[in-house]
């Protein structure tokens, strides 16, 4: 009977010491074994971290010159074993790799290190352009800055081989005046052309990148472009500025066509059928 009582002043001191203490049959309660649903969470946390785990070590061979453009990685075996994770795990960091750009997976020959100039998929742009509600105005104004600068690299540095690609662009855009849709795929094609022409590729990876978002907001309007033959000659003024190495009038054309082309799409969507107008916020669908 002493021994009872003198285990419950004990306890009744430890709960005024600590009031968190509990008693033996709410300690077995807080321990009792996780849900089927808990353990997933965990398991798929665990996976995750594993996952930024490849990144990382693929990452710091990269920094540490030991990876470059072109390499190919080694087997997913040999990358398991070596980081102590799963193939499965593997695999999930290396599709995070690809969708940054960084690696490409070649069909019997293994995952590499993307080769070339760096390219930054318009996916993360087009969920902020859709979030944020980015509007046709903002994405010229940023288009102006990045490629009336573009423009006039390209045509100071005269690089002889970059000339032909803009060249068949526009050859190609005078070719399908009737066809909008494929008229366009030149016309983008010869923007990133010339952002290959100034030989930076920070400037390439950021004019892809924002292109691909103008071409899919655009691909939906296109139809309605008034008069496709006077876009098809400011680009040819542009090659020419740019195949003259004349650097100030190639940005004074790239200004002068970036300005029409945003009221030439502002009209292309209000002469579109009542009901299908498309959001003026770029990017939402």
């Amino acid at each position: 009977m002493a021994a009872a009582e003198s285990t419950k002043s004990y306890r009744a001191v430890a709960k005024l010491v600590n009031p968190r203490l509990t008693t033996q049959p709410r300690c077995r309660e807080l321990v009792k074994p996780m849900s089927d649903n808990k353990k997933k969470e965990d398991a798929s946390s665990l996976e995750i971290q594993s996952a930024d785990q490849v990144v990382r070590h693929i990452a710091l061979l990269i920094e540490g010159g030991k990876l470059g453009p072109g390499d190919r990685l080694v087997p997913e075996r040999e990358l398991a074993q070596e980081l102590g994770v799963s193939r499965p795990t593997v695999r999930a960091g290396l599709h995070a790799l690809a969708a940054m750009g960084v690696t490409e997976s070649r069909q019997g020959a293994g995952t590499f290190i993307t080769g070339g100039p760096p390219r930054l998929g318009a996916g993360p742009l087009s969920f902020l352009a859709a979030l944020h509600g980015f509007t046709r105005d903002q994405i010229f104004e940023a288009r102006k800055v990045l490629e009336v600068g573009a423009a006039g690299l390209a045509a100071e540095r005269g690089l002889a081989d970059r000339l032909a690609p803009m060249a068949e662009e526009v050859t190609g855009m005078f070719a399908t005046l009737t066809d909008p849709q494929t008229f366009l795929v030149h016309d983008v094609r010869f923007h990133r052309a010339i952002a290959a022409a100034s030989d930076n590729p920070v400037l390439l990876a950021l004019v892809e990148m924002v292109s691909s978002l103008v071409y899919e907001q655009r691909r939906r309007t296109v139809e309605h472009a008034i008069d496709l033959k006077e876009s098809a000659e400011m680009h040819r003024r542009i090659y020419q500025a740019i195949r003259d190495r004349d650097p100030e009038r190639a940005r004074a054309e790239m200004s002068k066509h970036l300005e029409l082309a945003r009221t030439a799409q502002a009209s292309e969507q209000l002469d579109m059928p009542a009901g299908v107008l498309p959001s003026k916020v770029v990017g939402a669908s």
